[in-house]
């Protein structure tokens, strides 16, 4: 099955991510069901999360559902078998050198895609995404030889990537995209009106090498779900805590600008950002991280999912879309992650110095990594 207009994450609910509250186990299935019953048709988890849990709890909250009714979307890559944690860093990747050797790639994958899916109940994948890859994973010609053979195996039906969970990586996406053309069906980036840098670089690539992309964190830290304002409190451990200060506040503020655009249309401000982020080059799916806030007035995840389940088909005007791309523009907001400019020194797990692959790939795209990839102000 092909993936959908919406799709549910099994990170949503605050399980794994850490993300507002914790749902507990009983409500966290009912949310993945609930999304089901209310339309969504896109189901997707990643094998690090709790080391294979997100896969057990999402098997089990489809189970009984027809499979054929839904697309199944599985992410692998982080070593979490004979691989252990790098501390702060997490789980190595399983092209990491310290862990084995490239014609050790493919037998690493089949291990893992099976394991998963197992874990899942069922026997097969729609896509299987690489995820948060090293350098080597996004050039590593073994490496697509191992994903390769898992459809061949028919363990999916389509290949893709999962860069992440910071943000950057553009070069690399597109280095990936060319090299392996024709073998990449899929990618899931970071994108959304609040953050159209430095996703949107990588829309012409894909579109130009036939590849779906996935927009993941449309809700931008839960924002456009409406219920996180100036002042918010976030509970402990919560991941946004360690975000710069002043990005609720300064992210609220463009929220309010974009708000005539939802009244507009006559949606939410969470569709107004769905629509903005599939009225893009190459979108073909958003995906939300639903987040149970801290508080009694906070909106519930279940009313979050019954409003994005809900998403109608409009299309944005070009022009409101570009107005609303000038009101979030977060260009140079960030240190991003993956080849850039502004790294030196020894190749790190998520970053690393350009080379002249990746500034080939600059050049052939109109891409300036000075001018475009590098940090130059505060959200």
């Amino acid at each position: 099955m092909e993936m959908t207009r919406t799709a549910y994450g099994s990170w949503s609910g605050g399980r794994y991510m850490h993300f507002g509250e914790d749902v507990g186990e009983a409500r966290y299935l009912s949310c993945i069901r609930h999304a089901y019953e209310k339309g969504v048709r896109t189901f997707m988890t990643a094998d690090v999360y709790s080391l294979g849990e997100a896969d057990t709890m999402m098997g089990r909250a489809l189970q009984g559902i027809s499979r054929d009714s839904y697309c199944l979307i599985g992410i692998i890559g982080h070593d979490i078998y004979p691989g252990k944690r790098d501390g702060a860093k997490g789980f190595l990747r399983f092209t990491d050198e310290r862990l084995r050797k490239p014609d050790q790639y493919a037998g690493y994958l089949r291990m893992a895609a099976e394991k998963s899916l197992e874990r899942l109940g069922t026997d097969r994948f729609d896509a299987l995404l690489l995820h948060n890859p090293d350098s080597v994973g996004y050039s590593s010609d073994a490496a697509w030889k191992g994903m390769e053979a898992l459809k061949t195996a028919k363990l999916t039906s389509r290949l893709g990537i999962a860069p992440g969970p910071a943000n950057g990586f553009s070069l690399d996406i597109i280095q990936c995209f060319e090299r392996f053309s024709g073998l990449v069906d899929e990618a899931m980036i970071i994108l959304g009106p609040l953050e159209p840098w430095p996703g949107s670089y990588v829309l012409p690539a894909a579109q130009k090498n036939g590849v779906k992309i996935t927009a993941r964190v449309v809700d931008y830290g839960g924002l456009f779900h409406d219920d996180v304002k100036p002042g918010h409190e976030f509970g402990h451990g919560d991941h946004r805590t360690f975000r710069p200060a002043g990005w609720v506040e300064a992210g609220n503020a463009k929220i309010e600008q974009m708000r005539p655009f939802a009244e507009k249309y006559g949606v939410t401000m969470l569709q107004l950002a769905c629509l903005w982020t599939l009225n893009q080059m190459a979108v073909k799916s958003v995906i939300p991280t639903f987040i149970q806030e801290v508080g009694q007035n906070a909106k519930r995840i279940e009313a979050k999912i019954d409003e994005f389940a809900a998403l109608p088909d409009i299309t944005l005007t070009a022009e409101d879309c570009e107005t609303i791309r000038r009101i979030g523009d977060n260009k140079g907001s960030m240190n991003l992650k993956g080849g850039h400019p502004e790294f030196t020194g020894e190749a790190q797990p998520d970053q690393w110095a350009l080379n002249p692959d990746l500034e080939a790939v600059a050049q052939r795209w109109g891409v300036d990594p000075k001018r475009d990839l590098t940090y130059a102000h505060a959200a």
